[in-house]
């Protein structure tokens, strides 16, 4: 390439050099008109020199003329196809969410995608909830999105938008290149004719073989993730009993409150019950044993001394009489 490069340099290069040569000698023949043959000579290099010229001139022109072909023969690049993950997140309030949970269900569909993942709750206030996981075809993405966000009250939503466009074009680009190395490391195989090369390349093949599957399996899932969005919709219901009236309390209410109070207090009472009753338990052991063990071993005290007195100790008290038929004696 650089050698055909620097021969059309020296070609366009002769040709100017060509053309003052030829005129100086046009001018020396001019100079000399005497000398026919000098003129004669000076007509001919100009022709030559107008030749040579004209040749330089068409091949630089056929070259320009290739050159300029090329790039239009070749054509421009195309550009990969932009690969986007979409996904969306919507919670809204509905009067009956069986029926919205089909409606959904059916926008899903006839948009040529799926419900997924699905599951219903019901707290203690009669609330009902449903989650389910839509998948939808990207270009149906922006209608189901508004079909679903018309079925009740909304109450939050989240959309985002992920380019995984160079993702998904390294790993095509990386299954190719492994598909064809897995080819040569087999048709390798097919010309060994030792064992021992073809124990190598079986542990090669299979270690490039592996890769292959693991990306493949990357590839399978950045065309499921980019080929169908998925949409996370929350419904929620409003209570199944609801309060009558004007919303003012009333006796109904009053003993409900009662009850409940009492309910907490009762509750409170067995909690503190339960914490205390460890220490309880531990408590009435140490007493048993005080009782049982450790008392009746201490040593016991003594009778105190009667009471004495100038004429003598006091009498102690006498025995009561013996209840009996006679009557007691008097002093």
């Amino acid at each position: 390439m650089n050698t055909s490069v620097s021969v059309r340099s020296a070609r366009s290069g002769r040709a100017p050099a060509g053309l003052v040569l030829a005129a100086c000698l046009a001018l020396a023949g001019c100079g000399g008109a005497s000398d026919s043959g000098g003129a004669a000579a000076a007509k001919s290099a100009a022709g030559s020199a107008a030749g040579s010229a004209a040749d330089g001139a068409d091949t630089a022109a056929g070259q320009g003329t290739a050159g300029g072909a090329g790039p239009a023969a070749t054509g421009t690049p195309r550009l990969p196809q932009s690969a986007i993950i979409r996904t969306a997140s919507l919670t809204l309030q509905v009067k009956d969410v069986a029926k919205a949970l089909d409606r959904a269900r059916k926008a899903a569909e006839e948009a040529g995608g799926y419900p997924g993942e699905e599951r219903t709750s019901r707290d203690g206030a009669g609330h009902e909830r449903t989650r389910v996981v839509l998948r939808v075809p990207s270009a149906a993405y922006d209608t189901v999105l508004a079909e679903l966000q018309g079925t009740g009250r909304l109450i939050s939503r989240t959309a985002k938008a992920v380019d995984v466009t160079d993702q998904v074009v390294d790993v095509d680009s990386r299954v190719k290149s492994q598909r064809a190395s897995v080819d040569r490391i087999r048709a390798l195989m097919g010309r060994a004719a030792k064992l021992g090369d073809v124990v190598a390349l079986e542990g090669e093949l299979s270690s490039r073989q592996a890769d292959l599957e693991a990306l493949l399996a990357r590839q399978a899932s950045l065309k499921d993730r980019t080929s169908l969005a998925t949409i996370t919709l929350s419904l929620s219901g409003t209570p199944v009993h609801q309060a009558a009236g004007d919303g003012s309390p009333g006796v109904a209410d009053a003993l409900a409150g009662g009850w409940h109070v009492f309910v907490a207090l009762l509750r409170w009472i067995l909690l503190a019950l339960g914490a205390a009753l460890p220490f309880a338990a531990f408590a009435a052991v140490l007493t048993l044993l005080w009782l049982r063990a450790v008392r009746p071993r201490l040593p016991q005290r003594r009778q105190p001394a009667p009471a004495t007195t100038a004429l003598g100790p006091l009498p102690s008290a006498r025995p009561a009489p013996e209840s009996s038929g006679e009557p007691a004696e008097r002093e």
